[in-house]
């Protein structure tokens, strides 16, 4: 298995640079690839801020390359709670920090108001402001 890196993942997506989105796409379809989270929350960044994709195009996006026959995510699982938080409004960053926090801990401690706003809302995991 190879692990694959923002930028071979954003030319499989975008199809932006030629030569190296032609490599990407043989790459992934022909060899078993490993996904980082943090390359799915580099990617995320990648194509919202560099190419302009809204949130939504961005998590269908991602959803349907994890469903790819040769691609394995590092948590799976992690990843779908990420992209649904972040689908249903909370900030794409702090979807996949939130959806990290909630392996391991029981709240999440922020200065972000509106991070404890969203995740109240959402159900996840409790956010507070330190003491």
């Amino acid at each position: 298995m190879l692990a694959v890196d923002t930028n071979v993942m954003v030319r499989f997506l975008t199809g932006d640079h030629p030569q190296q989105s032609v490599a990407s796409r043989k790459l992934i379809e022909h060899e078993k690839v490993w996904i980082s989270t943090t390359v799915l929350l580099e990617t995320g960044w990648v194509l919202k801020g560099a190419y302009g994709f809204d949130t939504l195009t961005i998590i269908q996006a991602l959803r349907k390359f994890a469903g790819l026959a040769n691609v394995s995510l590092e948590n799976p699982a992690m990843a779908a709670q990420a992209l649904g938080l972040s689908e249903s409004g909370m900030d794409y960053a702090d979807a996949f920090h939130l959806a990290s926090a909630s392996l391991t801990c029981e709240t999440m401690i922020s200065f972000d108001a509106s991070l404890r706003k969203t995740a109240k809302r959402l159900g996840a995991l409790s956010v507070r402001a330190p003491s």
